[in-house]
């Protein structure tokens, strides 16, 4: 029984100390603000990437909606810079998602990945759909800030 107890505390410690570095893990801005050279869309189990032609001020606009999502900041760039990575934490655990988007011309690219585990559930589709959904919706608004 003291050995079961031992080893229920031990995988308890273990748990917590994965959560911890789950949750704490650095970010470094060079290792996540890129994207692949794809062209069209793209959907792989832990994330998606998707072009779609928004004119010029399509990052711009993604900003908007973006940073003001919620449990999500800005990691590394700006509109200005033509390419912006966001990090958005899952409500419960704070696992990290990273969203990148660049402007190509008229096209706006936006690359969602998970970091941890082999699988986001669609999570980061739905997430990026969703967004560009809010920018198709009301490009007025959006250009806004509305």
């Amino acid at each position: 029984m003291r050995r079961l107890m031992l080893f229920a505390w031990l995988v308890l410690a273990a748990g917590i100390a994965v959560l911890g570095f789950v949750r704490l893990a650095p970010s470094d801005p060079l290792d996540w603000n890129t994207q692949p050279e794809f062209t069209e869309d793209k959907e792989f189990r832990g994330g998606v990437f998707r072009v779609v032609r928004s004119g010029p001020d399509g990052l711009e606009r993604f900003h908007r909606i973006a940073s003001h999502a919620p449990r999500t900041s800005v990691l590394a760039g700006g509109p200005d810079d033509g390419m912006v990575t966001y990090i958005t934490r899952t409500q419960v655990l704070g696992f990290p998602d990273y969203t990148t988007a660049a402007q190509d011309g008229d096209l706006l690219k936006v690359y969602a990945r998970l970091r941890f585990g082999r699988s986001d559930l669609g999570a980061n589709k739905e997430r990026i759909n969703t967004w560009l959904a809010e920018m198709a919706e009301d490009p007025q608004a959006a250009a806004a800030g509305e």
